[in-house]
């Protein structure tokens, strides 16, 4: 596994052509610190062409699984990807690529994520002692740790950076996006019944509220296909979250079904898009980060706001 890394010719502020950049200069009020601080992070975020968060308003959706499999699709297309897992609380971006137990480097001041081929990931889980060791942090310890790994960790120059988030509309998303700024915008995962459906329309308004676009809404676990007859059954109903993305007038990347392959991948740690890549599940996920990239590529994103 290798930890090659970039570090030399970072983008410096101070040659930077772009007046309008606002790490140009300190803003009012701002402290020398903090604004070192805010410069160091947009000299880390310049290098990465486009940046995406994947939400869910309720957990259990498999926005991790989602996550993972489209950074993993974006990588085997040939771009540079990154991958931060910002659940601190409960990271298993390491168990879903068989990183349980990796430690991370620090070189020239800077922590190295940990590379897979043209993959590189971050996560709270590098830093843990154990996978059983509990993370008890209020609001500004997982801002600091979040503003951490964005400023301090060697990303290079990367196409995307894929940020996995908690469910919720709180502290962990609120960060990113604060941080970041400049996103591309949000993949937003929901599974098809209602339950699902009422939190999930909460991430949609949240990404409103912060102007940032929409790219578009998973339905994950959206029927099962029998592997013996190919009998296809609703167990979550069928079609919610494509209903909720069109009442929304947001994007639907599409469905990614039921399947034994993912949770066999998912808990062996080798993602289902690679591993097994016949499988509709795996081919759901290629399509889905197929059409992030296009839409990226296109400038079709939905509007971050409607009045």
């Amino acid at each position: 596994m290798a930890n090659s890394h970039d570090t030399e010719g970072r983008d410096d502020c101070r040659k930077c052509t772009n007046e309008d950049c606002s790490a140009k200069a300190p803003r009012a009020g701002e402290s020398k610190e903090d604004f070192h601080e805010r410069q160091a992070l947009a000299e880390r975020m310049c290098r990465i062409r486009h940046k995406i968060i994947v939400l869910s308003g309720k957990g259990g959706v498999g926005k991790s699984t989602v996550a993972v499999n489209l950074a993993v699709a974006l990588s085997l297309s040939g771009s540079k990807v990154g991958l931060l897992d910002v659940d601190i609380h409960g990271p298993s971006v390491p168990q879903m690529l068989r990183l349980g137990g990796t430690r991370v480097q620090v070189e020239n001041g800077s922590m190295l994520p940990i590379e897979i081929g043209s993959l590189r990931v971050m996560s709270l889980g590098f830093l843990l002692s154990t996978s059983d060791e509990a993370v008890i942090w209020r609001g500004p310890m997982k801002m600091s740790v979040i503003k951490q790994f964005l400023k301090d960790v060697a990303w290079g120059e990367l196409d995307y950076l894929v940020v996995d988030c908690p469910p919720g509309t709180g502290d962990e998303p609120l960060s990113v996006v604060q941080l970041i700024g400049d996103m591309d915008g949000a993949v937003i995962v929901t599974t098809p019944q209602e339950v699902a459906l009422l939190a999930v329309r909460k991430s949609v308004t949240f990404c409103r509220r912060l102007r940032l676009p929409v790219l578009g809404v998973v339905e994950n676990m959206s029927g099962f296909a029998c592997p013996k007859c190919g009998e296809v059954t609703h167990i979550f109903k069928a079609g919610g979250g494509e209903e909720m993305a069109q009442a929304m007038g947001v994007r639907f990347l599409g469905r990614v079904p039921i399947s034994k392959a993912v949770v066999e991948a998912t808990d062996a740690g080798r993602p289902c898009v690679y591993h097994y890549a016949t499988d509709p599940a795996a081919q759901a996920f290629q399509r889905i980060a197929d059409g992030v990239h296009s839409g990226l590529e296109a400038g079709q994103t939905a509007v971050a706001h409607r009045d």
